[in-house]
């Protein structure tokens, strides 16, 4: 992606009170925003339709389609927390209570961090997770599902994932581990059915639910429960005018360290090579140096990320850009959220040393860490450090990419 690279220099004239100068400054952002794929929200939202909306509401909130559980999709993804839990690893089946009280309940903690749902409906949004396990390529799907996938639509392939999600949304007790703990498809259907009879078995809620598809009752199938849920995320986290994207159609300004947040962003901090597009995120793979909090997805603190999935050791550690819609409200950071403050996010990228304690290192964490480097692409850009300053004003921008 394009990043600015011939007003650098002028960062240290910022300070000079002149109107021209500003609006040059100004001019310069809104041309790099639009360089790299910046689109406003009108043009990225999905449309939806307010009925199955409203049913998608309600199986988001339900704790009757956690399969042996006492969980939901809400329980995880809160308005308080901008639709994350506001901890570094999920706590999932189990799990009581919000932010840190769910952290000391006796849930079952699911080893990666929450990810936000703003624009996940979105039309151009096409790579989910943080390992990016379902994707489409070339028009196909790319999932767990195989070649059984249950749509051509990666959200609604992703959305039937953590519903069969051993420990999000389901028990590891004795019948799954010996029954359904296969990882094939034929375990997720029988998890799947049983949901579907759950909501059957509500006659209102089957009837509402059938109405809305033009079936019967008898017809329905677990995409129909799905579905719904779709259509609510593309009402409730559909991107909404920030600051920024006011600033970029003339109908707000920006202040001076907003703007030259802005220009750092796109300039000398490198931040767009990777956070780029409408939703600030390339949707690919990147190895960043921050430090594994929790036991990781494969144990003993350990995390080979995008590797997981592809069995490529070419993505040994790599996992997706997040976007960055509310980021300053969705924290922690990172894949195991073990950064908790902005700032140090941003350090992270260029000084990743800072964020850890090596004289607590042991052993098989150094040589973690070791592995990581090793395997950081030559590719892969390293960003300029940044003064206190500049790290100051590009958290002022990355400000106004909030909209709540």
């Amino acid at each position: 992606m394009k990043y600015l690279t011939s007003i650098i220099p002028f960062l240290i004239l910022f300070s000079i009170p002149t109107v021209g100068y500003g609006e040059f400054l100004e001019k310069q952002l809104k041309n790099a925003a639009l360089e790299n794929g910046y689109k406003p929200p009108k043009f990225v939202n999905s449309a939806y339709e307010d009925e199955k909306a409203d049913l998608g509401k309600i199986f988001f909130n339900s704790e009757e389609l956690s399969f042996n559980g006492n969980t939901s999709c809400s329980s995880c993804h809160l308005d308080k927390f901008s639709s994350t839990d506001g901890l570094p690893n999920a706590v999932g089946v189990g799990g009581v209570g919000e932010g840190p009280h769910r952290m000391h309940s006796m849930g079952a903690l699911v080893p990666r961090n929450t990810l936000p749902l703003w624009g996940r409906a979105s039309i151009d949004f096409k790579t989910f997770f943080w390992d990016g396990k379902v994707s489409l390529k070339d028009e196909v799907v790319i999932s767990q599902f195989g070649n059984q996938a249950p749509s051509q639509d990666p959200l609604i392939v992703a959305l039937h994932l953590p519903f069969v999600e051993i420990r999000e949304m389901v028990v590891d007790d004795e019948f799954v581990s010996t029954k359904l703990k296969t990882e094939t498809v034929n375990s997720a259907n029988i998890i799947q059915s049983e949901l579907l009879r759950r909501v059957k078995a509500d006659l209102e809620l089957a009837e509402r639910l059938a109405s809305a598809y033009s079936l019967k009752t008898s017809e329905l199938k677990f995409i129909h429960i799905i579905d719904p849920i779709k259509h609510f995320f593309a009402r409730k986290f559909a991107l909404k005018q920030s600051k920024f994207s006011q600033f970029m159609t003339n109908n707000s300004s920006l202040s001076k360290d907003e703007v030259a947040g802005g220009i750092v962003f796109y300039g000398k901090g490198m931040c767009s090579v990777c956070h780029s597009g409408p939703h600030f995120s390339d949707f690919k793979f990147h190895t960043i140096l921050y430090p594994q909090l929790g036991p990781g997805k494969n144990g003993f603190g350990s995390d080979y990320g995008r590797y997981n999935f592809t069995l490529d050791y070419r993505d040994l550690n790599k996992f997706r850009t997040p976007p960055l819609h509310n980021v300053e409200k969705t924290a922690p950071f990172g894949h195991s959220g073990s950064v908790y403050d902005i700032k140090d996010a941003i350090i992270g990228h260029y000084d990743p040393f800072s964020l850890y304690d090596f004289e607590t290192m042991t052993d098989l964490q150094r040589r973690e860490l070791f592995q990581k480097i090793v395997n950081v692409p030559d590719t892969q850009p390293v960003p300029s450090s940044l003064s206190e300053k500049e790290v100051s004003m590009l958290i002022e921008f990355l400000k106004t990419l909030s909209f709540e």
